[in-house]
């Protein structure tokens, strides 16, 4: 993973130096191990790696990570999870609409995010990035794994010409998905 985030670094510097810049300090262990407790939560450790690479986007940076979404601060995140979980049985009252063992780690600004499932719901693959939809009954699984969504985004810079570079890029070459999945 380590090997897959430096490459990413040096990608991003290359080819989005101006939301390089935007990106968060990297969280120390304390700081995720007292993330930990706040939320009373273990983050799964290529999570970590991937917050002690850089911590989200600043807040005042709108620019697209990766498929039109920003990527969150692990407070954020953690925050976030624990508000839609809360949502269970009250609004979310379909069956995954929202899992509590997703964490979302990019979101649209509109209410929709990738989410890390920590459980693996519906594949039984755990780590897998699943998309959520506020809105939408569509819960389709992304990549198997971050290493995997990680590395497709690289391959993505890495053959892209920067003059043709669009921020609002998406991940579609991850072989075998998405798999599409429908909550009712």
């Amino acid at each position: 993973m380590e090997k897959i985030l430096e490459t990413l670094d040096s990608n991003l510097i290359k080819v989005r130096a101006g939301f390089y810049s935007n990106l968060n300090n990297p969280l120390k262990e304390s700081e995720i191990r007292s993330l930990e407790e706040k939320f009373n939560f273990t983050i799964p450790d290529d999570l970590k790696k991937l917050y002690q690479w850089k911590n989200g986007q600043s807040d005042d940076c709108y620019d697209s990570f990766v498929n039109n979404s920003m990527f969150m601060p692990l407070e954020d995140a953690l925050d976030s999870a624990k508000e839609l979980t809360s949502m269970i049985g009250l609004d979310f009252d379909v069956d995954n609409w929202w899992n509590e063992n997703w964490i979302p780690i990019f979101h649209n600004g509109g209410g929709d995010h990738i989410c890390y499932d920590i459980s693996g719901i519906f594949t039984g693959q755990k780590g897998q990035l699943i998309e959520f939809w506020h809105a939408d009954n569509d819960r389709n699984v992304i990549a198997p794994n971050l290493k995997a969504f990680i590395k497709a985004i690289n391959e993505f810079y890495e053959t892209k010409e920067i003059k043709d570079f669009d921020e609002y890029f998406e991940i579609e070459k991850i072989k075998d998905f998405p798999k599409n999945f429908y909550v009712e």
